[in-house]
């Protein structure tokens, strides 16, 4: 068996050299703008991106940076591909009146390159990596809550052992589901880790809702955000536009972030990684179409508190309702 991974394999669509700010369309769907104030904007989250590294001097990204590491032995966590630096700005590009904006935009990023400039990973790297991040702590003691790993291969005994003892420390594992998918709702198609069942694996709709012909289906989907024509940061200072299941992911990495903050401040204590993972869950809206296909539905910051005002109108009108003080039987 083969001891690599590799990227899920993606399109580039469009590469551009500037951007006027703007919240890309898919950061819109998933409603993360109306969260942001209550959710302090993911601020105090540390999200570890295993990926191809990071464009380290891009303005939307250089400030959310709180650390990285090479495992590639390059010696350096520079991106040289590409696509690490995409699935970092969609995860938390910063607000800073250029270019675009990510889901947590004060979140921070620990970037670990476990995959070359060709999108290639020794297994080793990408174990590296996942050890270093569940045993990584930051200057002021801060320690990483979400995983985001938007690659795939074959199952590893290894890779699986190091994601149940990321769980075990509370990190939230957040994997793409494979841009395999042949169309059909009845096949599986099953790359890892994105199949194992203790991550969140994660398929990838359009930007109208409709789930993406390649996305990977199967009984282990969890949920599914935007992966079609995603705008994001690209090195070089650029942007570019790119699709596949990887693109979707840090949509719900981001996501995460923005939960953890909300959830925390309501509960007053940290949470458990079990319960981070039902907050995502209860942030899913019903595409009705198979759970093979969507798992518990499309990304929604919003569903949640929708939900609860649609239960509090049902109570206030059903107190609200006059019945009679007396009972009249019809005599046949």
């Amino acid at each position: 068996m083969t001891r690599e991974k590799r990227l899920i394999p993606y399109k580039v669509l469009e590469v551009m050299e500037t951007v006027k700010e703007k919240i890309p369309e898919g950061i819109e769907l998933v409603k993360a703008p109306a969260v942001w104030e209550k959710s302090n904007y993911g601020e105090g989250v540390v999200v570890a991106v295993i990926d191809t590294g990071i464009d380290k001097e891009h303005p939307d990204l250089k400030e959310r940076i709180i650390g990285g590491k090479d495992f590639t032995n390059t010696g350096d966590f520079q991106d040289d591909n590409g696509h690490g630096t995409h699935v970092c700005g969609t995860i938390l590009a910063s607000i800073n009146k250029v270019g675009v904006v990510g889901v947590a935009p004060k979140a921070s990023i620990l970037a670990l390159k476990a995959l070359n400039g060709q999108g290639q990973g020794e297994i080793d790297w990408i174990n590296g990596a996942l050890e270093y991040a569940i045993n990584w702590q930051g200057p002021n003691e801060e320690t990483v809550s979400v995983i985001s790993l938007s690659l795939g291969g074959p199952p590893d005994e290894a890779e699986h052992k190091l994601i149940q003892r990321a769980l075990k420390k509370d990190i939230l594992v957040v994997c793409a589901a494979g841009n395999s998918g042949d169309g059909r709702h009845d096949t599986d198609e099953l790359d890892y880790p994105g199949a194992y069942p203790e991550v969140v694996e994660v398929g990838a709709v359009d930007l109208s809702r409709n789930l993406a012909d390649f996305s990977n289906t199967n009984d282990e989907i969890d949920l599914v955000a935007p992966g079609v024509d995603i705008l994001s940061t690209y090195p070089g200072n650029k942007y570019a536009r790119l699709s596949g299941t990887s693109m979707a992911t840090p949509h719900v990495s981001g996501a995460a972030a923005l939960l953890k903050v909300i959830a925390e401040q309501d509960f007053g204590r940290k949470l458990t990684e079990a319960e981070l993972y039902a907050q995502l869950v209860k942030s899913t809206e019903d595409l009705g179409i198979s759970k093979k296909a969507q798992g518990n539905g499309l990304l929604n910051l919003t569903i949640a508190d929708q939900r609860a005002e649609k239960s509090i109108k049902i109570t206030i009108e059903s107190e609200n309702l006059k019945l009679p003080s007396k009972s009249v039987v019809m005599e046949y």
